[in-house]
């Protein structure tokens, strides 16, 4: 009863489920597994920002380049801040105590005794960058020499919240933080990284430091998550339609092997037969019946 799987369409249906099936089963385990190693990875990067406040702050140049282990820790540099290009970033949100508010971040560039500049977040604001009013509150750097210290943060890119990557702000609004943005405003240097202020004079609010990318539950973490789901539901899929196609080939087999023949399917022999004895009963009837005889 089971000779069609012997066939070649069920030798193709079975290779094809062979190999489906695991390999649905490994894609849906790697994807768990990226969604669990950004999981730890968030952890860690939680327990090392808590550390990093705690420590004290180390000169920059020894946490350069920025990268997971060293985004969030303190980092500290001295030199005197450029008056002549502090720049406004628009679009930043900050949470507190009633929710998300909207403002600018102020951002100040600290030339270092070493020559390139370090962009300096020196806190953010609420209201519209392009508002007059708010853009009074701004509070000037201090001039002469400075020290100062904050959390070491990696430039910021096209997939960073609150990025204007647009371009068309107007002069003195900067909407991405990043060396590459920079270059085309002043005429020297600057670090391939950032830092946010700890200690910020009012009315400024400090910034905290954003997990580094890719280390945090984000988006992509919860996409995984949705792909482990996806490859599993596709190996049921094929196993569920192989059963399906098993379990219908072999009720038609069973019945062929009775004898029971799906409707339409009738020999042609029986429907030649009935026909032609239908013809010969209506030639029968035809010659059998007696004229009508006329009585003068």
């Amino acid at each position: 009863m089971y000779r069609f799987l012997l066939t070649p369409r069920w030798w193709g249906i079975n290779v094809f489920a062979v190999l489906a099936i695991p390999f649905c089963i490994f894609m849906g385990s790697w994807q768990l597994s990226r969604f669990e190693d950004r999981v730890d990875t968030h952890q860690q990067q939680e327990d090392r920002s808590a550390r990093a406040k705690a420590a004290a702050a180390r000169p920059l140049d020894s946490l350069l380049p920025v990268d997971k282990v060293t985004s969030g820790r303190q980092a500290s540099a001295r030199g005197h801040y450029d008056t002549g290009h502090q720049l406004l970033v628009p679009g930043r949100t900050l949470d507190g105590k009633q929710g998300k508010s909207q403002g600018f971040y102020v951002l100040s560039l600290l030339r270092t005794d070493g020559g390139k500049a370090l962009p300096v977040v020196r806190g953010w604001l609420p209201g519209d960058v392009n508002a007059k009013a708010d853009r009074a509150k701004v509070p000037a750097p201090p001039k002469g020499e400075v020290t100062v210290s904050g959390a070491l943060q990696a430039s910021e890119n096209q997939g960073t919240d609150g990025v204007q990557a647009d371009g068309g702000l107007p002069k003195g609004q900067l909407g991405m933080i990043s060396a590459a943005s920079l270059v085309n405003i002043v005429p020297y240097d600057v670090y391939d990284a950032w830092i946010t202020l700890t200690d910020t004079r009012a009315p400024l609010r400090p910034v905290p430091p954003a997990a580094a990318e890719g280390s945090g539950l984000d988006l992509k973490a919860f996409q995984n998550l949705g792909y482990t789901g996806e490859w599993f539901v596709f190996a049921g899929f094929v196993v569920f339609m192989w059963f399906r196609l098993f379990r219908r080939e072999a009720e038609a087999a069973k019945d062929a092997a009775l004898g029971i023949l799906p409707e339409g399917d009738a020999p042609e022999g029986d429907a030649s037969e009935g026909d032609a004895d239908g013809v010969e009963g209506g030639a029968s009837g035809a010659g059998g019946a007696s004229p009508p005889v006329s009585r003068a």
